[in-house]
């Protein structure tokens, strides 16, 4: 398996904040960073476009348990929170993917309220590829977006974590996914 032309490679989330240290940290979540840097290497060598979405919310966002919301304050717009993780390796063409930034509206999908389906469309872009954080909302309702959307999905099973706030969300997400159309894979092969 080896990204192609008319491929894309999608890097979700993989911020500070969900990551070990951080307000509203995964377990293990800083785990999918080398294995993103592989498949953002492999994107690299094959031309491929490579977009990262991030959270970039208000300090008065409405996911956040202070608004009435499910969350802790996380990817503040400007803070360490909201950087990538620092040992992502994002290449200098990276074309970078804001959402969630109106504080009356959540988005957990890279495609809700962005610009994303029309700068894949303009790339060409037929097949995205799919990792990063977390498994059981952005990851998960990315992945459906872009399938409405009307892209061949493939989630890396290994470039993403779960939140499971009730355990088996992960599980139960990626079963979603599957059978929604999307292709699970476990690893890039060399």
């Amino acid at each position: 398996m080896s990204l192609k032309i008319g491929d894309a490679l999608l890097v979700v989330d993989v911020q500070n904040d969900f990551c070990p240290g951080g307000s509203l940290a995964v377990a293990g979540g800083d785990a999918v960073v080398p294995v993103l840097n592989r498949w953002i290497a492999e994107a690299e060598t094959g031309g491929v476009p490579v977009f990262a979405s991030r959270d970039w919310h208000p300090a008065n966002h409405m996911s956040f348990k202070e608004r009435g919301g499910p969350w802790p304050p996380h990817c503040v717009q400007g803070t360490w929170g909201a950087a990538f993780h620092p040992d992502l390796r994002l290449p200098h063409n990276v074309q970078i993917i804001s959402k969630a930034m109106d504080p009356d509206a959540d988005s957990y999908s890279a495609f809700g309220g962005t610009d994303l389906a029309g700068r894949l469309r303009r790339a060409q872009v037929k097949t995205v590829w799919i990792g990063g954080l977390t498994q059981d909302y952005c990851v998960r309702t990315t992945a459906l977006d872009a399938i409405r959307e009307g892209f061949e999905v493939h989630v890396i099973t290994d470039a993403t974590r779960a939140v499971n706030v009730r355990p088996g969300d992960g599980d139960r997400a990626l079963d979603e996914i599957r059978k929604a159309g999307g292709v699970l894979e476990e690893a890039l092969e060399r």
